[in-house]
């Protein structure tokens, strides 16, 4: 019988062109009805969420620069004391929307008189009732305890969001070339993925990614040990040299994700030093010297601009932890100790 999750993770070119079709043209009208009335961004989230903010960090800096914040919940809820928010859209990012200290951020902001937007995939939820503006993900009901189509049609608002705030028709086509973009992907991915069976005995493992996709290296990471026990820690290639470098040993898995753009010549010399003192690269690449260097990669088409490949590069990440999580006779579904609706305070 075949598992939630792979449906889940199938269905993501679909959820991403539902998106783009539903959501683009009420994304660019509240990107403009919010221009000019902040000068920061405080983003409140949790989980994979959390990875989506580190997207925004990065594609909403970049494109639009703006200093984007990552909230601290619990000074809004366990402390009480919530620090002034004067000059900032306070945005919420939540697939359920349940989760109360997302909502307290938000209901603090509007207790400030800030303009507050939600990120959701729940349009009924606690958190879509405290905001101004919603995003709906428009992405069916999630069953699979790991999110996956949540994640990256996150990433797609954010992307559209970008767009909203400062238009540009050539970034807009590149949005909406997505849901080709993935349908090819896939197939390729997932056959890439039935190799994950060599890491059957795997223990630990490094993310590594930086710029852009920071933020996959994290959700990676994240999906890896939410699905296998695995324990799998994101860093950046240069958080990484100071320190942690290290643990690596003959044999020590490391995935490297490294599509073609500003950041690619770094990673891969990077790479090359990893692979000099034993490592054992795990690629998610468009570069066949990438490719060569590694044990395992995952072929990324090279015609995806870098800022949108995080949407891409995420998926081989999903699959491999599914197929390992299967090698090793795990509940692919309902990983223990989880649930799909996480409330903290």
């Amino acid at each position: 019988m075949e598992d939630i999750l792979i449906k889940e993770i199938n269905e993501q070119p679909e959820i991403i062109q539902n998106i783009i079709d539903l959501e683009l043209k009420n994304i660019i009208s509240t990107a403009k009805a919010l221009s000019g009335k902040f000068k920061y961004i405080l983003i409140a989230a949790r989980g994979s969420s959390d990875n989506a903010a580190r997207y925004a960090q990065y594609i909403l800096g970049t494109f639009n620069h703006y200093q984007i914040a990552l909230a601290t919940p619990s000074v809004f809820t366990i402390y009480e004391e919530p620090p002034d928010l004067s000059e900032s859209l306070v945005i919420g990012i939540s697939q359920s929307g349940q989760s109360p200290d997302i909502v307290s951020v938000l209901k603090s902001a509007k207790q400030q008189n800030r303009p507050t937007l939600c990120i959701t995939n729940d349009p009924d939820s606690p958190l879509a009732n405290t905001s101004d503006h919603i995003i709906p993900l428009h992405a069916g009901k999630e069953k699979a305890v790991a999110a996956t189509k949540t994640y990256t049609s996150s990433l797609t608002a954010l992307a559209m969001l970008s767009v909203g705030f400062k238009p540009d028709q050539g970034r807009q086509k590149s949005i909406q070339a997505l849901p080709g973009f993935l349908n090819d992907s896939l197939p390729v991915f997932s056959r890439t993925a039935e190799n994950a069976a060599r890491y059957r005995y795997m223990e630990h493992c490094v993310v590594i990614g930086r710029g852009y996709n920071y933020c996959t290296a994290f959700e990676i990471a994240l999906k890896v040990k939410e699905l296998t026990r695995v324990v799998a820690v994101p860093y950046s290639s240069a958080d990484f040299a100071h320190g942690p470098i290290a643990t690596v040993q003959t044999g020590f898995p490391i995935f490297v994700i490294a599509p073609t753009g500003l950041m690619y010549d770094h990673i891969e010399q990077f790479a090359k030093k990893l692979l000099g003192i034993g490592a054992e690269i795990i690629s998610i690449s468009d570069n066949k010297n990438m490719h060569s260097i590694s044990k395992i990669s995952f072929p990324v088409q090279s015609e995806i601009p870098e800022w949108l490949s995080p949407i891409i590069c995420v998926i081989p990440g999903q699959l491999f932890a599914r197929k390992l999580a299967h090698e090793k006779g795990l509940d692919i579904d309902n990983p223990e100790g989880l649930s799909k609706v996480t409330e903290t305070y």
